[in-house]
């Protein structure tokens, strides 16, 4: 077994700065030719052994007006910019899978050292057998294992077995999701130093801010070769930062490195582009290290701007439990169509096969199911044409006196006789805003405990079934069967369970139209979506509750549903004009 003492790892470990592959990611490989010609330089000079100078893609893959020089690092251009610099070995990555054989000219042809191939779990036995035939044309090779958390030990065994049969020079752990903690290194390292021929290398990721003491950690365990990139650039929360590994270092060995060349670097370069498209800790990552899955599964979440810290987190162990490689949108999609995630997934989630969820539907009667019957009822939803039409709005209301049902925030603009809210962050963020008497309706699903901790007032709840994908009906208790997608639609369904005869909406614009400032609501949120298909695909969401609705009412030989103010939805509108 290779496992160095404390002073051999110091002595025998080598650097590998990744700033313009890994940084890529942040601005699509679109560096200068002059900063990334001055990053090789610093980073000579101060020390590193190698500098990953990009990507090798071709356009086969990747586009090259959607990417830049960086994703496809060709031998020429990779000549071009280290000539005259006698500087560190330089590399280059790849994908598996999105690269041959082919897209490799011999190593004396190049200025390159080193070739490292990105695999996950699923094809290492043939990126192996590709990273063979790449060292035959005479380069140094290097097989990057992703996502190393999610491996079983089996997967494990199996891995060490075809590496043990391989040629291949360097094997990377690569900890994905930056979700391993210094005290699981050891195990991992001395797994990997069992490996007889190849070098052991450490990628890290900085997800729970552990990159420096997991790299010091691994340094010491026995790791040949670590990561790391200035200012930690790199996607998502980043990677280790090259100048603190050397700032520590130089303490150390300082006629070895020396730190500030790449200071200035970043000064003088790096900071513009950070300030420009920003990377680094945040609680997306950082979710991400905690379950090791991939970041964009809670950047998903958290995007559509509905989902309380509670609700993603309980998701993301779900997630977990599926063990999925890499990132899936489909597993987003079914977590929300299925009812997985949102106030109305309780505790008791239950991974069994496929996923199912038991809502403990409660076996209560509705304490206001026909309170109201025979009234005609005005729902206020908070689209910009509330406030813009809110004098014509309260003559409606003097003129017609129906029941009103609001939501959210109201903006004081018109009082109603119910105040609903059915997500938690929108219950704390705007309860105090409620009218004194006003009568609260709280989805059943925002948490007791909540509810007490704020509330000291009477309230009721509005019982539903938190699922978007299901038809509407009311079943005899006055249980709503859907939670219609957003409250302003719900609160149609609670006025038909109040016993509705007419029901008028006012503020509901749809998310296809926006005010001036391309505001969806009369007020600023900054919980509102920025995504443009989220927008779209919450419209068509709530368009289709609409119609079932609808459908609902007409089945009982009621009217439909009348939207009196400027809306998207044009099936539903008659404007406030005809009732004036």
């Amino acid at each position: 077994m290779k496992y160095l003492s404390d002073k051999q790892s110091i002595n025998n470990f080598k650097i590998l700065d990744c700033t313009i592959r890994d940084g890529g990611y942040v601005n699509d490989w679109h560096f200068d030719m002059k900063f990334v010609r001055e990053a090789y330089r610093s980073l000579s000079k101060a020390g590193i052994d190698y500098v990953e100078l990009g990507f090798r893609g071709t356009e086969k893959y990747f586009n090259r007006k959607e990417y830049g020089i960086w994703r496809f690092s060709e031998d020429e251009l990779i000549r071009e910019v280290s000539k005259g610099i006698n500087g560190a070995k330089i590399a280059i990555m790849a994908d598996y899978g999105k690269i041959e054989e082919g897209d490799f000219d011999c190593a004396n042809n190049t200025a390159i050292t080193l070739i490292r191939l990105a695999v996950h779990k699923d094809s290492v036995k043939d990126a192996i057998n590709l990273l063979e035939k790449i060292k035959n044309k005479g380069y140094e090779v290097s097989l990057n294992v992703m996502g190393i958390s999610s491996y079983t030990h089996s997967d494990i065994k199996n891995l060490i077995s075809l590496l043990k049969a391989s040629d291949v020079d360097y094997v990377y752990i690569a900890d994905s999701y930056g979700s391993i903690f210094p005290n699981q290194i050891q195990s991992i390292i001395e797994t990997f130093l069992e490996i007889p021929n190849a070098m052991i290398g450490f990628h890290p990721h900085n997800n729970l801010q552990m990159a420096f003491a997991n790299t010091l950690e691994a340094i010491r365990c026995g790791a040949h070769i670590i990561d790391s990139s200035m200012y930690g650039m790199g996607r998502g929360a980043g990677n280790l930062p090259t100048e603190i590994i050397l700032a520590y270092f130089q303490k150390i060995k300082p006629h070895r490195y020396n730190a500030l060349p790449v200071l200035n670097c970043i000064d003088t370069f790096l900071m513009k582009i950070f300030e420009d498209n920003p990377w680094g800790y945040s609680l997306p990552f950082m979710l991400s290290g905690v379950f090791s899955t991939h970041p964009n599964y809670v950047k998903d979440l958290l995007d559509r701007k509905r989902y309380s810290m509670e609700d993603i987190w309980r998701v993301m162990e779900l997630i977990k439990k599926k063990n999925p490689i890499g990132y899936s949108k489909q597993i987003i999609d079914d977590v929300i169509i299925n009812g997985f995630i949102g106030d109305g997934v309780l505790r008791d989630i239950k991974v069994v096969g496929k996923e199912s969820v038991d809502f403990n539907k409660q076996k209560v009667c509705v304490p206001y199911i026909g309170r109201h019957r025979g009234k005609s009822f005005l729902i206020l939803a908070n689209g910009p044409t509330l406030k813009e039409y809110q004098t014509r709005i309260q003559a409606f209301i003097e003129k017609y006196s129906p029941i009103v049902i609001g939501a959210n925030y109201l903006g004081n603009l018109i009082k109603p006789h119910y105040h609903a809210f059915t997500l938690s962050k929108r219950f704390l963020r705007f309860y105090d805003t409620v009218a004194p008497d006003s009568k609260i309706l709280l989805g059943e699903y925002i948490p007791d405990p909540l509810v007490r901790t704020y509330l000291d007032r009477p309230y009721e709840r509005i019982y539903y079934d938190d699922i978007v994908n299901k038809g509407f009906d009311i079943d005899t208790t006055g249980r709503i069967s859907s939670n219609c997608r957003t409250v302003s639609v719900l609160l149609i369904a609670v006025s038909i369970v109040m016993g509705a005869e007419k029901i008028y909406v006012a503020g509901m614009d749809g998310y296809l139209s926006t005010d001036k400032e391309g505001q969806f609501l009369f007020y600023h949120d900054e919980d509102e979506y920025e995504r443009r298909e989220l927008i779209i695909e919450r419209h068509h969401w709530c368009a289709w509750h609409l119609g079932q609705i609808n459908n609902y009412l007409l089945s009982k030989e009621k009217e439909d549903i009348h939207i009196i103010t400027p809306t998207s939805y044009y099936n539903f509108y008659k404007g406030i004009g005809n009732y004036l």
